[in-house]
């Protein structure tokens, strides 16, 4: 019952002064176009991109969509894109005011949104009043994105192809010094084949027991040569051999590497591209208007009850 009589109380108040709140609330539906046209504020157009990672992997346990949300909103990215399209300029921002440079941080915060999508996508938004570069700024974060991320690969590979790239010389430079040490013993001691050779020489040696016509000076040569170095012979092949297997995996490592080093991938799978807005996102009028007519009227309400309080009690 209370409720009803205070509502009744303002209708009474309402009708009371219908006059002054239909001069005040025409008076501010004018202000308020005039003042939203884009006389006074200009109007801005938005483009928007929604993209997921490519050709990366995570640097710790933040997901890939994640990782790419921090790369976007670093200063490189954010500086990048200043520089490209000389937004100091554009925003109208004087250098020479102390703050110029928070000035200038606020003004991409405004305008640049980068967000991350209930899909584990990332989104990114940019308002301007061109809208032709409003497209422009998103296509240029991308490109500071993929440059930034290539320099990281391009980096990390750098090290791991420097690091295979003295695995490999080392491992040849071992290689070749142990073929050194091999042609050496089939030079000096004529070793080439320690199984063909020393069952050759056991033959010989069958033969001159059994009579047969050798030259034996040659014969026992060879067998001393066998018995002094053979054993070193046998150890060289097999070295070579398991240092040759290793050598060859790690030239399968460096050649990966390599490839990896090269590669000029992208890296954003690019689901929706930005595109040049012709409606623009804002200022919304008619929000603004009503908003503005809510907030006058309530003032309003609040001075003609104060007003008509203290005339009752003058009476």
């Amino acid at each position: 019952m209370e409720n009803y009589f205070k509502s009744l109380s303002i209708l009474k108040l309402i009708f009371k002064w219908k006059i002054h709140l239909i001069i005040i609330t025409g008076v501010t539906l004018v202000l308020s176009l005039v003042f939203s046209s884009s006389y006074f504020i200009k109007p801005k157009y938005k483009s928007t991109a929604v993209m997921y990672p490519s050709n990366v992997a995570p640097y710790s346990d933040e997901s890939e969509s994640e990782q790419m949300l921090q790369i976007f909103q670093s200063n490189f990215i954010r500086d990048t894109v200043i520089s490209k399209f000389k937004l100091i300029e554009h925003y109208g921002i004087d250098k020479n005011y102390p703050k110029w440079r928070s000035w200038l941080i606020g003004e991409w915060d405004e305008n640049v949104k980068i967000s991350k999508t209930q899909y584990e996508g990332v989104e990114i938004t940019v308002f301007d009043t061109d809208p032709v570069l409003a497209k422009d700024i998103v296509n240029g974060i991308m490109d500071a994105y993929n440059h930034y991320v290539r320099n990281m690969q391009t980096m990390k590979f750098g090290e791991v192809v420097a690091m295979l790239g003295r695995q490999v010389n080392r491992k040849r430079a071992y290689i070749d010094s142990l073929s050194n040490k091999y042609s050496q013993l089939s030079s000096k001691y004529g070793l080439v084949d320690y199984i063909s050779q020393s069952r050759e020489i056991s033959r010989g040696l069958l033969r001159t027991t059994g009579g047969g016509t050798v030259n034996v000076t040659e014969l026992n040569r060879a067998n001393k040569n066998i018995l002094e170095k053979g054993g070193e012979m046998i150890y060289l092949q097999e070295l070579l051999m398991e240092e040759a297997t290793l050598f060859t995996e790690i030239e399968k490592e460096y050649d990966l590497a390599m490839m990896n080093y090269d590669r000029r991938y992208t890296y954003i799978n690019l689901i929706s591209a930005p595109e040049v807005s012709d409606k623009k996102a804002s200022p919304v009028r008619w929000l603004i208007v009503v908003s503005s007519l809510i907030s006058v009227l309530l003032v309003s309400l609040i001075v003609i009850s104060v007003i008509d309080g203290g005339a009752r009690k003058a009476e």
